[in-house]
């Protein structure tokens, strides 16, 4: 099984997990307040064409992360599948992208940007930090009465590899490659509208734009890996647990799961839809062995107490679907 993600949980325990998340928010306030995103005229001139600091910055961060996150999969490092990506709510998220960006252009913040800004007690940060929360509190009192808004247009867990249809390799080349046009571009806004001398800008900016390129082609020429891939690096270990009938249920175990309210039971019956149809559990779901892969999809996006049961008349289809869905 690929290193990555860290299970941080078990590596350290609760309270070390909360350490190791207490010191990334530092460094990346630290991060922040370092790159100017403390002053509020830094952040709004944005708008007005003269500095683009926030565009570099946040733009090189994603697609940094992008390349580095894909690369690592690439090399079978991390599990994708493993990757939390927020489920898209397509309007939904047009209107507070439009909430939002008035907000930051009027207040010169976004809720993190104000935070940064507090913890170096600027007053426009506090004032901005507190109506933040009081922001949030409205919006926990009132989400009710748009609550069918908020949860519209529902696209579920969807990448720029699925909506066209491109290898995630293709992807991170075409971002890339628009990224390096944008941060061009943000530099000539800032000559014209800035008075900005790129003359002096450092040249080692150059470099890493270099590097950042060819990471991503490293990402193109390795692809990413296939189910089959998958299942052959952890073939062994997945042998091993059949082996040790350390995934296989008796059925007193499965009623019990069926009446822990505690846990989120998903049930796939991958025998054939005659035999499905003769006789199945209650709220057991039909699956063809086939169609499993598509299941994926779903079940990342089912919360960390699902517990998936997976079901035939004999092991060798269940066992096949089981490998599938670990893989």
């Amino acid at each position: 099984m690929p290193p990555f993600p860290l299970p941080l949980t078990d590596l350290f325990g609760d309270w070390g997990a909360y350490i190791v998340y207490l010191l990334i928010g530092i460094g990346f306030g630290a991060v922040l307040e370092m790159a100017g995103f403390g002053n509020s005229r830094k952040l709004a001139a944005q708008f007005y064409l003269t500095e683009q600091t926030v565009l570099k910055v946040m733009f090189s961060a994603i697609v940094v992360a992008m390349s580095l996150i894909f690369l690592t999969s690439a090399l079978g490092l991390l599990d994708f599948n493993l990757v939390w990506v927020n489920p898209t709510y397509l309007w939904p998220g047009i209107v507070g992208g439009l909430i939002m960006g008035f907000g930051f252009i009027i207040g010169g913040f976004c809720p993190g940007t104000s935070l940064v800004a507090a913890t170096t007690l600027k007053v426009d940060g506090i004032f901005f930090a507190l109506g933040t929360f009081f922001g949030v509190f409205a919006f926990g009192e009132t989400v009710g009465f748009f609550e069918s808004f908020f949860y519209s247009s529902s696209y579920g867990r969807v990448t720029l590899m699925d909506v066209f249809g491109l290898p995630a390799g293709i992807v991170v080349v075409l971002v890339v490659l628009m990224a390096l046009l944008m941060f061009w571009g943000a530099e000539q806004l800032e000559r014209i509208f800035g008075k900005r001398d790129l003359k002096q800008e450092p040249k080692w900016r150059y470099a890493a734009a270099g590097g950042l390129a060819a990471v991503a082609l490293a990402v193109l020429v390795i692809g990413q890996p296939t189910t089959e891939d998958r299942l052959a690096r952890r073939a062994p270990e997945l042998d091993r647990e059949l082996a040790e009938r350390q995934v296989q249920i008796e059925p007193a175990e499965l009623l019990s799961l069926m009446h822990n309210d505690r846990l989120n039971l998903i049930m796939f019956d991958v025998r054939s839809e005659s035999d499905y149809n003769l006789f199945h559990l209650l709220d057991a779901e039909h699956v063809e062995l086939a169609n499993i892969p598509v299941t994926l999809a779903r079940l990342q996006l089912e919360p960390s107490n699902t517990v998936v049961v997976v079901m035939s008349n004999t092991e060798t289809a269940s066992t096949q679907a089981w490998r599938i869905l670990t893989a």
